[in-house]
């Protein structure tokens, strides 16, 4: 299970942007997180992929609680999870080639003879033809680099894979692609997958169910609980 318990996270402690917030998340299930932008969403998922250490509450991987945040988070943890951006060209490195950043995971924990193997197998998976690899950021497209940035987030094998907005810069084609990626990943490995939109349709679409951002207007002290929403049909 990845669970998260009343978390409250955010930028400036007199101003958090999530606030007493739970949620739950099982192997296999595919759950669509909603709300408008700015409401806190991405930043509840930020801490839900061990990448933003929140002021209060509790995240539990696989059992064990999280007590490390980012590089200090044991490799056990961190390799367990694999997250896609909104933005690419915000969490890409421009000086790689595309081939170098599908790479990166596998050679910052010492697995580079894994390297050709996984490249060559995701490569054709995400829709990247081999002279694209040989490109960098600037040269392709935000749906290619989108591509590259999936196949970057699955080259571990992550049990755990959460989806910010990945498909919100991307159009209807391309969306439906790395759609296709991810449910075909998570038949293959039975990951969670946490998929973060404001997208109702699609994520309705894609996910086992779809869960609402909790009412912030609601008095301060009560547990933002996101709980069962609509399941797909």
């Amino acid at each position: 299970m990845l669970e998260l318990t009343r978390v409250t996270a955010g930028y400036d402690r007199r101003e958090p942007v999530v606030r007493d917030v739970s949620l739950s998340l099982a192997p296999g299930e595919s759950l669509g997180l909603l709300g408008p932008s700015g409401c806190g969403k991405s930043t509840l998922a930020r801490v839900a992929a061990l990448l933003h250490r929140p002021y209060a509450g509790t995240v539990v991987l696989d059992g064990e609680p999280v007590r490390g945040w980012r590089h200090g988070a044991p490799r056990a943890q961190r390799t367990a999870v694999g997250v896609v951006f909104q933005q690419p060209r915000l969490s890409a490195d421009p000086r790689l080639r595309l081939r170098e950043l599908i790479a990166q995971p596998l050679r910052a924990t010492g697995r580079r003879a894994e390297v050709a193997d996984r490249v060559a197998a995701l490569a054709p998976a995400v829709g990247l033809t081999p002279e694209l690899l040989d490109r960098r950021p600037h040269e392709v497209s935000d749906g290619q680099l989108q591509r590259a940035c999936l196949a970057r987030a699955l080259v571990l094998r992550p049990r755990w894979l959460i989806c910010d907005e990945m498909t919100a810069m991307l159009d209807a084609s391309t969306t439906a692609a790395l759609v296709a990626v991810v449910e075909s990943y998570r038949r293959e490995s039975g990951a969670g997958l946490l998929a973060v939109g404001h997208d109702r349709v699609l994520l309705e679409r894609w996910c086992d169910r779809t869960v609402g951002w909790p009412d912030r207007s609601a008095p301060r002290g009560t547990p933002g609980r996101i709980g069962r929403e609509a399941p797909r049909a």
